[in-house]
């Protein structure tokens, strides 16, 4: 994942931009993954906050959207391994 900087008007519309392409399916398929490899419970309530909110990410702060961002990108790496 490109370094993001959530000071950066342009990095925060990237990354809500990248945020919004996410489906709710894709949302449970992150949470799935999550859930087998035992992330903590942390990283899986804000999973299940983002799939709520998926699409809208004008509801959620930057910072927020970029650590969901580098879960997604974190499940994504696992799972082509």
């Amino acid at each position: 994942m490109p370094n993001y900087d959530i000071n950066d008007p342009t990095d925060v519309d990237i990354m809500r931009a990248n945020f919004d392409m996410i489906t709710h399916r894709e949302w449970d398929h992150y949470i799935a993954r999550a859930l087998e490899k035992n992330m903590s419970n942390k990283n899986i309530n804000i999973l299940q906050t983002a799939a709520r909110k998926a699409g809208i990410s004008k509801y959620l702060s930057p910072k927020v959207i970029k650590w969901v961002l580098e879960l997604v990108d974190e499940l994504d790496e696992d799972n082509l391994l």
